[in-house]
């Protein structure tokens, strides 16, 4: 791996985020039924208390609400945290003088001054790297990032972006991809090893799979709302893969089937992010840390999937 950046270390040294992409969005977690602002709250609160400290958000959560109830967290607490959001490209989106006035919008329902890594949601469809990436040179400049990232671009696109900043002596931090026992796309496409020689840090999202790897999930009781369809196919799929994460588990103390999946994640060197509803979810999620598996149990879980892969890209 290339030398990391003064700038970028800080990335390196997490091992676990915080996802904010259930806070506000009602379409697909049903937001406002079972869960609102206060049980979001403590799932901040206990992910600060076991020392997850790094926040992900994005203007598009929940229309902004992701954003607007971190902001409310972030005032309330007196425990640093890292908050990184992100921009997306709408096609409307068509200089780079959109992505500092974005940002300028998404600090301003934060409620901070600047944050520590913004990213670009998605390739902009209209958009080049190099007029992508002036705009996040500019959010650079003017302060109001201290690092900046890309999200959901692929090999190519990915290395277009880090040469862009790089000519502009700004490193590239990130790179947020979809990527979990179930979606191993960013590893089977070189991203994953191309970012660890490059010292950009991959940020996975979804590591749980919406849920499905928690194992609270069969056939006979699949997840509510979009969710039910979209994974129907694969939950009858999935099972002796979980299974065998239960064994796991049970080999290093009880652990869960989230927990094994999130430390999968951590072990093949990426950052994992998973989305915490309530406390219970944050508390679950911190029981990823402070262990590891062996690498034969890597291997072995990594075989167990090969089977189970398919296409499952989702927005994010």
């Amino acid at each position: 791996m290339t030398d990391i950046s003064n700038e970028t270390r800080f990335l390196h040294a997490l091992e676990m985020g915080l996802g904010a992409m259930q806070w506000g969005d009602r379409a697909m977690w049903q937001y406002g039924r079972d869960y609102g602002l206060d049980e979001v709250r403590q799932a901040f609160e206990v992910s600060l208390a076991a020392g997850i400290r790094f926040v992900d958000t994005a203007e598009l959560y929940g229309n902004g609400l992701s954003e607007r109830s971190l902001g409310k967290f972030l005032k309330e607490t007196d425990q640093p945290a890292l908050v990184a959001t992100k921009f997306f490209p709408w096609p409307w989106r068509f200089t780079k003088g959109a992505l500092p006035r974005a940002l300028k919008g998404s600090l301003t329902r934060l409620g901070v001054e600047s944050v520590d890594l913004y990213q670009i949601h998605w390739p902009s469809p209209v958009l080049s790297a190099d007029a992508l990436m002036g705009g996040l040179s500019e959010c650079i400049h003017s302060g109001m990032t201290r690092t900046v990232g890309v999200s959901n671009f692929g090999h190519a696109r990915m290395v277009a972006a880090y040469s862009a900043l790089a000519r502009n002596g700004i490193p590239l931090a990130a790179n947020q991809v979809h990527y979990s026992l179930l979606n191993r796309t960013a590893e089977k496409g070189s991203i994953l090893a191309r970012c660890k020689e490059l010292g950009i840090r991959l940020i996975a999202y979804c590591p749980l799979e919406r849920g499905l790897l928690t194992g609270k999930y069969t056939p006979e009781n699949p997840p509510p709302g979009r969710r039910a369809s979209k994974y129907a196919k694969i939950l009858a799929k999935i099972q002796p893969l979980l299974k065998y994460m239960i064994q796991i588990g049970q080999d290093h103390g009880g652990k869960s089937c989230a927990q094994v999946a999130l430390n999968w994640v951590i072990c093949k060197g990426a950052l994992p992010i998973p989305g915490a509803k309530n406390a219970a979810q944050a508390e679950q999620n911190a029981g990823a840390l402070g262990w590891r598996l062996t690498d034969e149990e890597v291997a072995r879980l990594d075989f167990a999937s090969d089977a189970l892969m398919e296409p499952t890209m989702t927005a994010h």
